[in-house]
């Protein structure tokens, strides 16, 4: 079984003995517990099991900003950088859940920031999440002014990131969300 945190997530068809279950946990009475199971057996409505961002992506694609659409990425940008895609109508996975913070991306010309990411340093999360702007200027992006040049990097890698995902995922809406997405001067740049 696939593991990342406690929970069994392995999302290929549902193909894992533990899928939907917590796995190993220090809270005793958790551990082995088969959650979406329990759920099911509970209430007799359908119950899906995955991803915070695969969730909100699908919640897009049904009953938000890309409803009428058959495809979306949602984008979130917080203190990491995490997303979701529907494809056709239905939640796109690989062997596991894609990690679409840690793209690679270029570095804006006025930007010497090595990155926070303890991975890859210069990833787009290691670049553009919270605590990224955080390390960078000194303080917190919410008491940054609007005109800040934070907000031109900012957008910069967001960009780069819109453009990689829309070339190889063809999405018909890009949706970002999250407390740095807050920032309304984001949008038009």
């Amino acid at each position: 079984a696939l593991a990342i945190g406690p929970l069994d997530r392995l999302t290929s068809n549902e193909v894992s003995p533990t899928y939907g279950s917590i796995l190993a946990t220090p809270k005793i009475a958790w551990q082995q517990f088969d959650l979406l199971g329990t759920l099911k057996r509970h209430f007799q409505i359908p119950i899906a099991f995955t991803t915070d961002v695969n969730a909100a992506a699908f919640g897009e694609l049904k009953r938000g900003a890309a409803r009428g659409k058959h495809s979306c990425v949602y984008l979130t940008v917080g203190t990491g950088i995490g997303g979701g895609v529907v494809m056709n109508d239905q939640l796109f996975h690989g062997f596991s859940h894609p990690e679409m913070g840690h793209i690679l991306v270029k570095h804006h010309s006025d930007d010497a920031f090595a990155g926070v990411c303890p991975y890859h340093g210069d990833c787009l999360e290691g670049l553009a999440a919270g605590p990224a702007i955080a390390a960078r200027f000194q303080q917190a992006a919410t008491t940054l002014p609007p005109e800040h040049e934070a907000w031109d990097i900012e957008a910069f890698y967001l960009a780069q990131a819109a453009v990689n995902y829309t070339l190889t995922l063809s999405p018909e809406k890009i949706i970002f969300g999250g407390g740095v997405m807050k920032q309304s001067q984001l949008y038009p740049k």
